[in-house]
């Protein structure tokens, strides 16, 4: 009897202890669940939102795709306007060199026809020239060296050289007084200077000084030209070089043709030198 008691007692007792047990493991099953639904929720929530930034993507990766294609119809419109590029280039360079080959031919056609013109200029020159030597030995044959060769050098002369214009002109200007004679060849009067060209078909060194004792005489004959300067000029077609030096020593223009080209004062620097 006591030992049936026991071991009822000890049933009891593991019973007990089993039911602890077993009330300890379901609460601790319980708690792991709740924790496993909290997380099955977390899980879920964070697939919704994976959801949610996959659609994103989704769209993103088409509008991706849909720039992508705008890009490569853009890229083949853009290889097709190089290749007309390319084509136009090529035509380009193809007309540019035929535009080299032709300005080419035209610099040589410019080169032969500057060395035409060179050759014509100078045929003209040595014309001009042969002319002029011809037109100076008939006017000197003529004796009308003074009208045809002189005096229409006058004006521009005395422009370029004494910077006035001259408001008179006259060839073989004559006046008597007190029973003498006084005759310029060529006279031209500007405001405040007179000039007395003395013409000579063969100059001579003696000229030089008949030619400024005559200066010397001339407002004598001309005293209306009192208040201005007397300027003298010896022309003639050439001149030998000892009869321009020592015109040049005596302070005298010489007027005569400049290598045949055209009438010149060819001593002024000099003689200007000596006057200043």
């Amino acid at each position: 009897m006591r030992t049936t008691e026991q071991r009822v007692s000890t049933l009891e007792h593991v019973l007990e202890e089993f039911i602890i047990h077993t009330d300890t493991a379901l609460n601790r099953l319980e708690r792991e669940m709740e924790d496993f639904k909290d997380e099955m929720k977390v899980f879920k929530d964070e697939m919704s939102d994976f959801k949610d930034e996959m659609k994103v993507f989704k769209d993103e990766m088409s509008d991706f795709k849909d720039e992508m294609k705008v890009f490569k119809d853009e890229m083949s419109d853009f290889k097709d306007e190089m290749k007309v590029f390319k084509d136009e280039m090529s035509d380009f360079k193809d007309e540019m060199k035929v535009f080299k080959d032709e300005m080419s031919d035209f610099k040589d056609e410019m080169k032969v026809f500057k060395d035409e013109m060179s050759d014509f200029k100078d045929r003209m020159e040595n014309s001009h020239k042969e002319m002029n030597k011809q037109w100076a030995a008939l006017a000197k044959k003529m004796g009308t060296l003074d009208e045809d060769l002189v005096s229409p050098a006058v004006r521009p002369i005395i422009n370029k050289y004494f910077g006035c214009d001259p408001i008179k002109k006259s060839i073989r200007e004559l006046v008597r007084k007190d029973g003498e004679s006084f005759e310029v060849d060529v006279l031209a009067v500007c405001e405040d200077k007179v000039f007395m060209i003395e013409v000579r078909a063969t100059p001579r060194v003696n000229y030089v000084d008949e030619i400024l004792e005559k200066a010397d005489l001339f407002k004598k004959f001309y005293p209306e030209y009192e208040d201005k300067e007397v300027i003298p000029i010896f022309a003639s077609i050439t001149f030998p070089d000892n009869i321009v030096q020592y015109a040049t020593k005596k302070g005298l223009y010489v007027m005569a043709y400049k290598e045949w080209e055209y009438m010149d004062i060819i001593n002024f620097d000099e003689v200007s030198k000596k006057q200043h």
